[in-house]
């Protein structure tokens, strides 16, 4: 079989956590695809941070993982360290988050799509796609072959027109030691396409022989750390390698100040916007000029290497600034540097182009995913990447679409804030953005899309039946709570020493469990409940479970009826066609955005900025509601 001769299902274009991400997903579902990549060796590479996971990102990895998506397995195998951030605050703020040996993630990567059936790999650069009129038939690399496909997703990263930055020394890459990639955005530009320009940075990597690690704060991980991945033979780490954290200080900032003039940030080289959320030290020592210092993380980059990531210290001020700064931090006095810190300029297309399948709206078969949608970090990306597979071989297979809405995942609000809000700026996950968090828990993603993804064809029947024995075991422990009681000489010295008021009678478990001063590891030995879970083989996972239930039921029932009203109106289809312009007393900002955007669902046209809620009204009238 031949590239020359073979018309693919599908072809995905770059080979990031999106790419990666899509190719396994679409081979998965039965569809020839062709993962085309600059370098087989960089497959999944981790560009910036040697971490997966974080506020908000921790729980789309673990969505990814229960829709039978490859980014959590990967992370446990190569990982280094894990921590469950937000652990002192409710449930529904608890992201797990875990350090990775960089080589080893992408090395796990490559091995992982190697043993994928239906997917074919190929080193080459895309720098042309191919079109019969508004279809997308195919692209064209850079040695000159033509690839047809039924399909394509662009998956380009920082590569498309990617331009580096150090001082004043500016040259293509779409990362350090890789060239950049052309032809594709002008390819889409001139068949109408809208597109823009963003940036990131990434820090210096330094040698951590050279650094004193007595003067910083130990950062070791959780000393029970979990995992990401849901699957049972996937097993949490016994070692772990700790972080570090130190300090800038007013002479770091003073000497960091000293290269502004030959910043590309502040001298107007760099004209595109950066993430809010992950600012320069320059943007920081700028922008909050009354700070004295700011942290810096000190991330090993796997285990067996030396090399160092410093986190916290993303910049592209010139080498000879960076390297006198942070000789001047606790601990880098001595600091040799393996590369240093440079920020990247890339193109991007306005995700309002999209539809909610991550299909463009201009070219039929054409799907983007990843930060060519204006996202950054690994985990926005990989979740696209996932989606876009998906539905690229629905699409493929005449099969419906796999949308997933906003009170179901993570995923659903991130390709829903997209498509209906568009990005201005990288765009990063935060559980802020979720107005239904208490139901988008890291702790259920299996039980929320588990038989979603088994119905799809990607989560195995393995895990289908762990997920129902896990909502059985949950609900049968809730009821047992519920059916039992405790009496005062058993429960009240818990009470006392728990500070929160004894009872005069016997009274069940369950309102003694839902007291937020009680948890669970403070009734365990209480003998009814031991001997239940020994009876019942009732693990961690399960009490964990049970105990969120009882403590936040009325919180969860309240999110559930919220959402249960508003998608009624994601039940109210809007023709593709429809004419907004025949609306009267809509304003003409909504008129001009639901025209641009083609809001798919009622539901959908209300979340679009500059849509009133009388818009909404409005339109509902023109539908016959």
């Amino acid at each position: 079989m031949s590239i020359y001769t073979t018309k693919y299902d599908i072809i995905v274009v770059g080979g990031g956590h999106a790419g990666s991400e899509a190719a396994a997903a679409a081979a998965n579902l039965g569809a020839h695809t062709l993962l085309i990549t600059m370098s087989l060796q960089n497959i999944a590479q981790m560009s910036c941070n040697p971490a997966m996971g974080g506020i908000a990102k921790g729980q789309i990895v673990r969505e990814i993982d229960a829709l039978g998506g490859y980014s959590g397995i990967v992370t446990d195998k190569t990982a280094i360290q894990f921590k469950m951030l937000n652990k002192s605050k409710g449930p529904a703020m608890w992201s797990p988050r875990a350090q990775s040996d960089r080589m080893r993630f992408a090395e796990e990567w490559r091995n992982t799509l190697e043993q994928i059936e239906k997917l074919d790999m190929f080193q080459d650069s895309v720098n042309g796609l191919l079109f019969d009129g508004n279809k997308i038939v195919g692209v064209k690399t850079a040695l000159g072959i033509e690839i047809k496909a039924k399909t394509v997703i662009v998956t380009a990263g920082t590569f498309l027109n990617g331009l580096i930055h150090i001082g004043d020394k500016t040259f293509g890459g779409g990362r350090a030691g890789e060239r950049a990639s052309t032809g594709i955005t002008e390819d889409l530009v001139e068949k109408g396409f809208e597109s823009g320009r963003m940036k990131t940075g990434t820090p210096p990597r330094v040698d951590a022989r050279s650094l004193d690690f007595s003067q910083m704060i130990e950062q070791p991980g959780d000393e029970n750390p979990e995992k990401f991945s849901y699957l049972k033979e996937i097993k949490p780490l016994l070692e772990q390698r700790s972080c570090y954290m130190t300090y800038t200080s007013p002479e770091v900032h003073e000497l960091l100040r000293e290269g502004f003039d030959r910043s590309p940030m502040f001298n107007g080289r760099i004209k595109s916007t950066g993430p809010r959320y992950c600012p320069s030290v320059e943007d920081k020592v700028n922008r909050f000029a009354s700070k004295d210092r700011h942290q810096i993380f000190v991330e090993p980059e796997g285990w067996n290497t030396t090399e160092i990531y410093v986190n916290g210290f993303s910049t592209s001020l010139p080498d000879d600034v960076q390297d006198r700064a942070l000789r001047k931090c606790a601990g880098f006095e001595n600091v040799k540097f393996l590369r240093y810190g440079y920020a990247i300029e890339y193109d991007y297309f306005p995700p309002t182009q999209l539809r909610h399948t991550l299909e463009t709206k201009l070219i039929d078969n054409l799907y983007f995913a990843g930060q060519i949608n204006g996202t950054t970090g690994y985990e926005e990306a990989a979740s696209q990447g996932l989606m876009a597979g998906i539905n690229a071989a629905l699409k493929v297979q005449n099969k419906e679409p796999f949308i997933l809405k906003r009170d179901e995942a993570y995923i659903g609000v991130l390709i829903d804030d997209l498509i209906t809000k568009g990005t201005e700026e990288p765009y990063r996950m935060f559980t802020s953005r979720a107005e239904y968090r208490t139901l988008l828990r890291q702790d259920n993603a299996d039980l929320r899309l588990t038989p979603k993804g088994f119905k799809l064809g990607l989560a195995s029947q393995e895990r289908l039946d762990r997920v129902l024995e896990k909502q059985e075991k949950t609900d049968l422990f809730v009821k047992f709570l519920k059916d039992t009681s405790v009496k005062t000489e058993e429960i009240n010295p818990i009470l006392e020493a728990n500070g929160t008021a004894i009872i005069p009678q016997p009274m069940k478990l369950f309102k003694i469990a839902a007291r937020p001063q009680i948890n669970f590891d403070d009734l365990r030995n209480l003998e009814k409940i031991s001997t239940f879970i020994k009876e019942n083989n009732i693990d961690q996972e399960i009490i964990e479970q049970a105990e969120i239930h009882v403590k936040y039921s009325g919180y969860i029932a309240k999110e559930k009826n919220n959402a249960d009203k508003l998608n009624r109106l994601e039940n109210v289809k809007i023709p593709s066609d429809f004419d907004y312009e025949k609306l009267k007393s809509v304003s003409i900002e909504a008129k001009q955005k639901l025209t641009k955007i083609q809001p798919a669902t009622i539901a959908q046209a209300s979340r679009i900025s500059g849509v009133s809620p009388s818009d909404v009204s409005v339109l509902l009238v023109y539908m016959g509601r």
